[in-house]
């Protein structure tokens, strides 16, 4: 099978790839650019693990092949903040101990993101409606909606 060209625009670097047909978008990120941090978590596009944001918006990479994003603006967890400067989501995750293990961890906060950056106002209920798509298995999502209501309350820098 031949393979594609593909031009992708990841945490502001542009990246111009030669892929199979058939790659999806988590591979790519992962194998072809090093970005670990978006997780294969169950392959099925079940748990979330493999969240990013496609030209603004939460995506499962894992649902996606890597030709489809052509020309897209992708962001992963690599792409929000620093070990010195946390994005506010990454910061109300640690503050309010809303992660256990870390696996769920990034692709819950780049769901959050965009959930909050898409509502006005959000409620615990609508919080959890939202992050339906996104599995933990440690933490109960207690601290996690918590976590995201600290940050809707004050939507300060959240984009």
């Amino acid at each position: 099978m031949a393979l594609k060209r593909t031009k992708l625009k990841v945490n502001g670097e542009t990246h111009k790839l030669k892929v199979e047909p058939h790659s999806l978008l988590v591979e790519t990120l992962r194998s072809e650019l090093g970005l670990t941090g978006t997780h294969v978590g169950c392959d099925t596009s079940q748990c979330g693990a493999c969240t990013v944001h496609l030209n603004g918006r939460a995506v499962k990479a894992c649902s996606l092949l890597t030709v489809q994003a052509d020309g897209s603006d992708i962001t992963t967890i690599e792409g929000i903040g620093t070990v010195d400067n946390l994005h506010p989501m990454q910061a109300a995750f640690h503050e309010y101990h809303g992660l256990q293990c870390g696996f769920c961890t990034p692709g819950m906060i780049m769901q959050a993101i965009d959930l909050v950056a898409q509502n006005e106002t959000l409620t615990a209920d609508q919080i959890r409606q939202g992050l339906g798509g996104n599995l933990c298995r440690c933490t109960g999502y207690h601290n996690i909606v918590k976590a995201i209501q600290s940050v809707a309350n004050d939507k300060g820098g959240v984009a």
